[in-house]
């Protein structure tokens, strides 16, 4: 017969075991999604070499606004493309001088995607280029679209499209947006493509977004092991910092093997870099941001400077004595304690912490970081715009 306390001891000892068998599956499940929270894929940190878009700009005309188009007298060009226009159509307005508050001068300007075929339409933009009100209703005339070798590889026309709009009278006007500047989607047809050297290519070149040794390094590995599970071999070695270069392995083609390694996946390495915006109060810690252990106190001085003038007048049925404005100044100072408190951290967490413990606002943490970054306690790069 057991003793019923050896029952007891047994059932406590096996929840135990129970217990800590659970607290370590939860911890090992939780690094695991930590880790794979982390992972990228090869495509969103890397593009190919040579695919690439292309900048393409035209001047064209803008017709059909409503009184808001461009003064002849301020844009001469636009007078004079208005001429060479209608000459082109066959008619004769040399002689004439033209008042036309209903055409624009626009700049046009498109990117040219890789790989696009003949016949494809892209956006373009516009933007005013004489002293135009607003392009609000106006539509755009067949514009060539060149390249900087000078070639037109596109032809723009269409509706122009705006954010913003402008609303005037005699006496007041009102303007939101940007009613100068629009857009025609799918506005220009593309007439000349480039060559396409993508499929005859023996080796391909990813280019890292952020260039980094140990991110090139991990996505070689990653791509190494890919092609040894799938081709035999390794295909992949790191050229510097940036570019990764990947053998083509024979019988595949270039777009059948770019899409099974740009599903990898990888976890790249980023440097330890604040970033500060002075302008709108925006501060931006990297993960591997560290403060080596430091003292710091912060408090502000307010200055306020109040104006109340007073009116001083002479005394009543006096016949001498005028009445003057006399000036009032009232200055306070107001200084708020600061109390020295230990900022440091291994972590972002811990570094986080340790600024709100202070209760600062964004204007105190961008001065508190530029101070820690000049006595050399902060272990990372300061960027401010």
């Amino acid at each position: 017969m057991v003793p019923c306390w050896l029952k007891e001891n047994n059932i406590v000892r096996l929840v135990g075991r129970s217990l800590r068998a659970f607290c370590f599956a939860c911890f090992a499940l939780f690094m695991v999604v930590e880790s794979a929270s982390a992972l990228v894929r090869i495509k969103d940190i890397a593009d190919l070499r040579g695919m690439r878009s292309n900048q393409l700009v035209g001047y064209g005309i803008v017709i059909g606004l409503n009184g808001s188009g461009d003064t002849m007298r301020n844009s001469p060009f636009t007078e004079q493309s208005l001429q060479s226009m209608l000459e082109r159509m066959g008619v004769n307005v040399r002689e004439a001088s033209l008042n036309a508050r209903n055409v624009a001068a626009v700049v046009v300007t498109a990117e040219l995607p890789p790989f696009i075929g003949n016949g494809a339409r892209i956006d373009v933009s516009v933007g005013s280029l004489g002293d135009a009100k607003s392009l609000q209703g106006g539509t755009l005339l067949v514009t060539p679209l060149m390249g900087a070798d000078g070639n037109v590889y596109a032809v723009g026309q269409g509706s122009i499209s705006i954010s913003g709009f402008l609303a005037e009278g005699d006496a007041s006007s009102l303007t939101q947006g940007v009613p100068t500047a629009g857009y025609v989607p799918n506005g220009a047809l593309i007439e000349k493509t480039l060559p396409d050297y993508f499929s005859s290519m023996p080796q391909l070149v990813l280019e890292l977004k952020n260039p980094d040794f140990k991110t090139a390094v991990r996505v070689t590995d990653a791509i190494n092991a890919f092609s040894l599970n799938r081709y035999g071999m390794k295909l992949a070695s790191e050229l510097d910092y940036r570019s990764v270069q990947v053998q083509r392995p024979a019988g595949i083609s270039s777009v059948r093997f770019v899409s099974q390694i740009e599903g990898l996946m990888v976890q790249p390495d980023t440097p330890a870099r604040v970033v500060v915006d002075e302008r709108t109060g925006t501060v931006v810690i990297g993960q591997n941001v560290r403060i080596s252990t430091v003292a710091v106190t912060h408090g502000n001085l307010t200055v306020r400077v109040s104006e109340r003038p007073e009116v001083s007048q002479p005394s009543p049925f006096s016949t001498q004595g005028e009445t003057v404005v006399v000036p009032r100044t009232d200055i306070e100072v107001q200084q708020e304690d600061g109390q020295l408190q230990l900022i440091g951290g291994t972590d972002l967490q811990t570094l986080v912490r340790g600024l709100n413990r202070i209760g600062l606002k964004p204007s105190g943490i961008i001065a508190i970081l530029q101070a820690i970054k000049q006595a050399g306690a902060l272990q990372a790069a300061l960027v401010v715009k």
